[in-house]
């Protein structure tokens, strides 16, 4: 299982699901739209101070973002 792409789908959907766009998670996570494609697209490697920061922007736990989706 790569964890970059599963953190990546998780993400994407957790987004779409809240309505957001790529820009609109950047400015309430603090990180930028270009990290936020790439991690999204399963190029980057997060620390879990990122995901935890993601998490509270989605509303979500960090646990969320690193659950399996079934897809691997």
């Amino acid at each position: 299982m790569d964890m970059r792409r599963l953190v990546g789908r998780n993400v994407r959907r957790i987004r779409v699901a809240n309505g957001l766009t790529q820009e609109q998670l950047a400015e309430l996570s603090g990180f930028s739209q270009f990290y936020i494609s790439g991690l999204e697209n399963g190029r980057r490697n997060p620390t879990i101070v990122s995901l935890y920061e993601l998490a509270q922007a989605l509303g979500v736990t960090h646990m969320d973002l690193v659950a399996p989706d079934g897809e691997d």
